[in-house]
């Protein structure tokens, strides 16, 4: 069975569709006119070998916050659709990521219960033309859709760049290990019979 999912969402403030394949190769073809934010998605989907297709028209004239907190929320709703009854797969990753001075930890539950726990203080109030303080609006976002926790950690770091980086590419790998498939059980990893 193959784990696609097509989302498309249409508010007064965004107009956002996703395609995400949970087993591709790290193919991406992403424009949300925040070219960080794009930045930190291919890093996503690259480093989790997802092929990921975003495409977002925002209302940028008054800021970033709609495109980027909207993208979280059809970037979520595609991973719960994609992973569809979480038979026989690993549920649970985890992933510790350098990237220079920087050192990021994430892992996260496909569990059915939503829930962010993030711990990253940036120095900068802006990356390129994304806010910081929207890195965890995105990643709350994706936990509530998603209905997943997510456990989010910088443990050392000075430069934000590659501390947002870090977090992105460390959550698309944790991602990667979570959705892996288990050949030793065929159905839902849980002591309650579904997730």
């Amino acid at each position: 069975m193959d784990r696609i999912a097509s989302i498309t969402r249409a508010t007064k403030e965004t107009d956002i569709s996703v395609t995400l394949n949970l087993d591709g190769t790290g193919k991406t073809k992403i424009d949300t006119g925040v070219g960080f934010f794009d930045h930190m998605l291919d890093g996503f989907a690259r480093h989790g070998l997802f092929d990921l297709e975003v495409k977002v028209d925002g209302d940028l004239d008054v800021d970033c916050h709609h495109t980027i907190e909207d993208t979280g929320i059809v970037l979520g709703t595609a991973i719960l659709k994609a992973v569809g009854d979480k038979a026989g797969m690993k549920r649970y990753g985890h992933f510790m990521l350098p990237m220079d001075e920087t050192l990021a930890l994430c892992a996260v539950d496909l569990s059915g219960r939503p829930y962010l726990k993030y711990d990253a203080a940036f120095t900068a109030e802006r990356i390129g033309k994304m806010d910081t303080e929207m890195i965890k609006e995105f990643f709350y976002a994706v936990s509530y859709s998603a209905m997943m926790n997510i456990h989010l950690k910088i443990l050392d770091g000075e430069n934000n760049h590659h501390m947002a980086e870090a977090l992105f590419k460390s959550f698309g790998k944790t991602l990667d290990m979570a959705t892996m498939k288990e050949p030793r059980i065929q159905e839902a990893w849980t002591t309650k019979g579904s997730l």
